[in-house]
């Protein structure tokens, strides 16, 4: 398999630490508010990341961090924590919001058919690991304390840009408008732990050391790679905004910790934008997988316009472009839906094609051209139905399109359904609470699930 790796900015020969096994380690969501489409894009690159490797045979163990503490407004440890913003936007508790974020992350994550990762660590269950390694950057003198806070002193590293290829002249937060730190000795060190001295008013703090206060969102995520993947990992994934300084931070901060080389390999998965530019929450509606299903749009319908493109080229989302998804993806589903199931599979064929499919994959994750083997199987005239079909299931397990799975055509209940859930919206308007929990009960029971958020309510077939 090859693949870009940013620390070297090329396309490398993956080769993994032990030899069969894979360790990756992916950035989650920082769980102030919704996830839009564009972090979406990005969890599934390492979603086609993550089944591509065990479709070539490596055993893979992934973990991925929840943020939900650390991560301040700005690049430059200045700004307030996320979480403490929605707190006070939303009047609810860190943990309550945490919470809340968490699960429509989630939610919105399996639309898409992401595989959800074996470890999930959120920050704050985390705070030991974090407290071990700085004591030690401390005691081995790549941190210093100042003005109450601990940072890290990048002056101490040759390399520290190495992700970047840049000197000096690369400040974190010049792309802001941000104070400087008085307590830093270099701009570009980079807090490991907030005291209290820094924000008084933080609702999340822990004893430490060095007083109460909280750990810095870059800490967080070479803690939880350390503790749950050990001391070498093979690969570590992101978006392209991760590249500096957060992951530049990740480095320097584990590799003065351990002594040694960190991780192998860096992917980066490049922006959604939209006409105006990168997708931001801070562009005010935001735009998310539920309220696109909301509008009539299959999920999968988006995840197919992703596959259609690389995860290193910059995607331009329009409903034009998700339009058109839909129809084609239909179109895929009813030809495929339409082979026939009798005969036998042709073993040469099969793996003829799952040949071409590999190699599709294993050069850089080219998606697209992993798509094209399929349409070229479905035009296939010297292969049967049964092999197409057996191909087809064998293919899904990296594509994720539900390819097989007959549409559920039941448009009566899901009028009945909809026309509930108005009655349920009436019932809470009205303040009558205990007729729209019993209409929730009641479709709960019969295996529908409903699911409010701040676009409205949706439902889903809960699962055997």
């Amino acid at each position: 398999m090859k693949i870009y790796n940013t620390l070297t900015k090329k396309i490398d020969d993956f080769v993994p630490n032990e030899e069969g096994k894979v360790k990756l380690y992916t950035c989650g969501p920082t769980v102030y508010h919704y996830a839009h489409i564009g972090n979406i894009r990005n969890y599934i690159g390492h979603d086609i990341l993550d089944k591509t490797l065990r479709y070539l045979g490596y055993a893979v163990t992934r973990a991925m961090n929840i943020t939900d503490v650390g991560h301040l407004t700005s690049d430059s440890d200045s700004g307030e924590d996320k979480m403490e913003v929605a707190r006070k936007r939303e009047h609810k508790s860190a943990m309550e919001i945490a919470k809340f974020y968490t699960e429509a992350f989630f939610v919105d994550f399996e639309k898409v058919n992401c595989k959800r990762p074996e470890i999930v660590s959120p920050a704050t269950e985390n705070i030991d690991e974090y407290i071990k390694i700085i004591t030690k950057l401390l005691e081995d003198g790549y941190a210093y304390a100042s003005g109450g806070n601990i940072y890290f002193d990048i002056s101490k590293l040759d390399n520290y840009y190495c992700l970047t290829n840049q000197d000096s002249n690369l400040v974190v937060g010049a792309r802001e408008s941000v104070d400087e730190d008085s307590n830093k000795r270099n701009q570009a060190d980079f807090a490991l732990w907030f005291t209290t001295s820094k924000f008084e008013n933080h609702e999340l703090l822990w004893d430490s050391p060095w007083g109460k206060g909280y750990p810095g969102w870059h800490i967080e995520c070479s803690g939880i790679s350390l503790k749950y993947l050990g001391e070498y990992l093979d690969i570590h994934g992101g978006g392209v905004d991760n590249i500096f300084p957060h992951h530049t931070n990740e480095i320097a901060q584990s590799e003065a910790y351990l002594g040694h080389k960190w991780c192998n390999y860096w992917f980066h998965n490049e922006h959604l934008i939209d006409e105006s530019g990168k997708m931001s929450k801070s562009k005010g509606d935001i735009l998310t997988v539920s309220v696109l299903e909301n509008q009539g749009y299959d999920p999968l319908a988006f995840r197919f316009m992703c596959l259609n493109s690389h995860y290193r080229k910059q995607l331009l989302f329009t409903y034009d472009n998700l339009d058109q998804a839909q129809s084609t993806l239909k179109k895929l589903k009813n030809k495929v839906l339409s082979l026939s199931k009798e005969g036998e599979k042709d073993s040469k064929l099969f793996d003829h094609y799952v040949s071409k499919f590999k190699e599709a994959l294993s050069n850089d994750l080219n998606t697209s051209n992993a798509l094209a083997v399929l349409y070229e199987l479905l035009k296939d005239s010297e292969v049967n139905d049964a092999t197409k079909r057996a191909l087809v299931e064998d293919f899904d397990r990296v594509l994720s399109l539900d390819l097989l799975k007959e549409e559920e055509k039941n448009s009566d209940l899901d009028a009945e359904i909809m026309s509930l859930i108005e009655e349920r919206k009436e019932a809470k308007k009205n303040k009558d609470f205990a007729k729209a929990d019993q209409i929730r009960d009641d479709l709960l029971v019969r295996g529908i699930r409903l699911i409010d958020t701040r676009e409205g309510t949706t439902y889903e077939m809960i699962k055997d």
